[in-house]
C-alpha cells in the first residue's frame, strides 16, 4: 500500500483554542512574571491520580517479549531468549534488560483479549473501550466512532491548574497514505468538540512545543489580562442580550486565556527546562521525550496523557511501527526493543523516584498481539515467512503504578501464547479500570448523537485482584 505523509486534522475546539493563544499572547518571561505560583508542580499530598495510556501502534509481538514460550517449537518461539528479570519467577526477551530491572514495579497482564484483527477497528478498541460499531471495512476514524477514552476524560475529568484533562502526544496514530488517523481517537458520536487536546510534533527538535503557546513578544502582562476582561464583559453582555447560557466556544476561551497562563509559568510543555543528563538517559527519541514530557504533564496536574508510539519506520510499508509482518526478529532487536527498553524504563524508575508512580496508573498496549506461529497469515496477505501476522485472541498489557502491585503476572495463555487460558480481560474492563482510577463514573450517560440514545460512557468492570 502506497502511503503519504499524514494530514494533520484539527477540530473547532482546538482552533479555538490555538486561535486565542496565538491572538492573546505573552513572552515566557512575563507568562512566568505573572503566574509565578503556577509554577510549582501539584503537591504530593494533595496529587490527584492520573494515568499515562501509552499505544504501542501496530501491535506488539506478545510471544517475544512478555509472554515468551520457550518450549514451544522453533515456528512458535522464536529466535529470542527469556532472561531473568528483578523478580524471581518473572522473564522477559533478552532485549528487555533495562525493563528487566524494573518488573518489581509491572503487572504483566498476559490475558487481554478481543476478536478483532483489523487495525483501525482493533485500535478503537482499545482507544475507546468498546466493541467496533460496523464492519471492518476501514482504518480510519469516522463520526459513527465510539469516543475515544481520552475524549471521555476531556469531557469528564477534573482539570488541575488550568492545562486540559487530556493530553495526546506526540501525534495521533495514522497510516502514512491515509487522510484521516486511526479510528477511535476522536470524540466520535459524542462530538469532536470532546476530542483531547494534542500536542503534536517531534519533541526531540529544539523548537518543540504547543502551537499557540510561540506568543507575540509585544503584549504585556495588563494587555493579555485586559483583553480578558474585555472577553469576559462581552460574553456577559451577549448572553444577556440573547438569553443564553454560556457556549462551548466561551469555555474555549476560557481555556486558552488558562492555558496560556498555567503552560507558559509552569513551563508544562517545556522540556529544555530537564537536565541534559536526564535527558538522554530517557533516551533522544520521539518516544524518550514524549514520556519525559508526560511525567512533567502528571506532574503538573493532567489527569489522562496518551502517549502514542511514533519512529522512521511509519514510512514502511508492511511492517511500519509494531506491525511486524516481515523481519519480525530484527525490527523487534534493532528497530523497537532498544528505545521501548530504555525509555520505558527510565519513565518508570523516574515516576517512582519522584513519589508519582502511587497515584499514576501507567498502561502499555497495542491493538492486538502477534500470531504465534512465524509465518502464518491471518488477515493480511503480506505477511512474510519471516514475520507473525495480526492475533487479537491473546495479548499482553503492561501495568504499573496506580494502586497496582508491581512484580506479578496476571492471567494466562496455553502453551503457544495463542489463546487465554486463565481470567480473560477485555478492552472494556480496562477502559473501566481507568476510568476507575480516575474518579470517573463508568456508567455515566452522554448523549450519543448518531444512534440519538444515551450511552453509557463504558460497558466494562474494573480489572479485580490488580492490588
Amino acid at each position: 500500500m502506497s502511503r503519504a505523509m499524514p494530514v494533520p486534522e484539527y477540530t473547532r475546539r482546538q482552533s479555538l483554542i490555538a486561535g486565542g493563544l496565538s491572538l492573546l499572547g505573552l513572552t515566557s518571561a512575563e507568562l512566568s512574571a505573572m503566574r509565578a505560583a503556577s509554577a510549582a508542580p501539584v503537591a504530593a499530598k494533595h496529587r490527584p491520580n492520573s494515568c499515562v495510556f501509552i499505544f504501542l501502534f501496530g501491535g506488539p509481538s506478545h510471544i517475544d517479549l512478555w509472554d515468551m514460550k520457550p518450549e514451544a517449537p522453533a515456528e512458535i518461539r522464536g529466535e529470542f531468549q527469556p532472561i531473568a528479570t528483578n523478580v524471581p519467577g518473572i522473564s522477559l526477551c533478552e532485549h528487555l534488560p533495562h525493563l528487566a530491572r524494573q518488573v518489581d514495579k509491572l503487572c504483566l497482564l498476559r490475558s487481554m483479549t478481543h476478536r478483532m484483527n483489523v487495525h483501525g477497528p482493533a485500535c478503537s478498541e482499545i482507544y475507546t473501550g468498546r466493541e467496533y460499531f460496523g464492519p471492518p471495512v476501514t482504518d480510519q476514524a469516522t463520526p459513527q466512532d465510539w469516543p475515544s477514552l481520552a475524549s471521555c476524560v476531556a469531557r469528564y475529568g477534573t482539570q488541575h491548574g488550568g492545562l486540559p484533562a487530556s493530553i495526546v502526544l506526540p501525534w495521533y496514530s495514522q497510516f502514512v497514505g491515509q487522510d484521516k488517523r486511526i479510528a477511535g481517537q476522536t470524540g466520535g458520536r459524542m462530538g469532536e468538540q470532546f476530542n483531547p487536546f494534542l500536542v503534536q510534533g517531534d519533541p526531540t527538535s529544539s523548537s518543540f512545543g504547543v502551537e499557540g503557546l510561540s506568543l507575540h513578544n509585544d503584549i504585556p502582562a495588563a494587555r493579555f489580562q485586559q483583553r480578558r476582561r474585555l472577553h469576559a464583559q462581552l460574553s456577559r453582555t451577549t448572553n444577556r442580550v440573547e438569553g443564553r447560557t454560556v457556549s462551548l466556544s466561551d469555555s474555549h476561551y476560557e481555556q486558552a486565556f488558562s492555558t496560556i497562563e498555567t503552560a507558559g509559568a509552569a513551563g508544562a510543555f517545556d522540556l529544555h527546562r530537564e537536565a541534559a543528563a536526564l535527558r538522554d538517559r530517557y533516551g533522544r527519541t520521539k518516544f524518550g521525550q514524549s514520556l519525559l514530557a508526560a511525567r512533567r504533564l502528571v506532574e503538573a496536574g493532567v489527569s489522562l496523557v496518551t502517549v502514542n508510539w511514533d519512529d522512521d519506520s511509519r514510512f514502511d510499508k508492511v511492517s511500519p511501527h509494531w506491525d511486524t509482518h516481515h523481519q519480525n526478529f530484527s525490527k523487534l532487536r534493532e528497530g523497537l526493543c532498544p528505545p521501548f527498553d530504555q525509555s520505558l524504563a527510565m519513565f518508570l524508575e523516574d515516576l517512582h523516584a519522584r513519589g508519582l508512580l502511587d497515584s499514576t496508573l501507567v498502561v502499555v498496549s497495542g491493538e492486538f498481539g502477534r500470531s504465534p506461529r512465524i509465518g502464518l497469515i491471518t488477515q493480511n496477505g503480506m505477511t512474510e515467512k519471516t514475520g507473525r501476522d495480526h492475533w487479537p485472541h491473546a495479548f499482553t498489557v503492561l501495568l504499573a503504578g496506580g494502586g497496582v502491585r508491581g512484580g506479578q503476572v496476571y492471567g494466562a495463555t496455553g502453551s503457544t501464547g495463542g489463546y487465554v487460558t486463565d481470567n480473560p480481560v477485555g478492552p472494556a474492563d480496562l477502559a473501566a479500570t481507568i476510568l476507575l482510577h480516575l474518579g470517573i463514573d463508568s456508567h455515566r450517560e452522554y448523549d450519543d448523537q448518531f444512534q440519538r440514545i444515551p450511552q453509557q460512557l463504558c460497558e466494562g468492570l474494573p480489572i479485580r485482584g490488580l492490588g
